[in-house]
């Protein structure tokens, strides 16, 4: 188990610590590095770089100005022993993205390889990335993509 920290992008205040937890595991850590968003009480901050330092890592944040947090009424419900990642479609100008397809995944890596992952394909429909996020809120992971054709 590992100790994680979300620390504010200002050199100025010696990279105050927004949030940490300890005892995390290296797989939700993996995850949520590949993450270009995070949020928190309603709060969305943008990932501005990752770090591995001796005893902890760390996810270096700034608030974003364009994005903010939405509550989704349909979000699925989270199932036991599993990772959840929702698909939604990205449209430029709306601050709320329909939902496509909910994934749910009991192996860590599968999860971590459809974040990282630039298309996912669906009903054989391709869908090309444009942001992830980890939204503690809903305890959901969010791949935004658009249909490429």
């Amino acid at each position: 188990m590992a100790r994680l920290e979300y620390r504010l992008l200002d050199e100025a205040n010696q990279y105050p610590v927004l949030y940490y937890y300890e005892q995390i595991d290296k797989d939700e850590v993996s995850r949520r590095f590949a993450c270009d968003y995070f949020v928190k009480g309603h709060m969305v901050y943008e990932k501005t770089s990752c770090a591995v330092e001796a005893d902890r890592y760390v996810v270096y944040v700034k608030r974003s100005d364009q994005e903010q947090a939405v509550d989704y009424a349909h979000t699925a419900a989270p199932r036991w022993g599993s990772v959840r990642i929702e698909l939604r479609e990205y449209k430029e100008g709306t601050t709320v993205y329909p939902l496509v397809h909910t994934y749910y995944f009991k192996d860590d890596d599968d999860a971590l390889l459809h974040l990282q992952s630039d298309y996912l394909y669906l009903h054989g429909r391709e869908w090309e990335k444009t942001s992830t996020e980890v939204d503690e809120d809903r305890q959901v992971y969010v791949y935004y993509a658009q249909p490429t054709s």
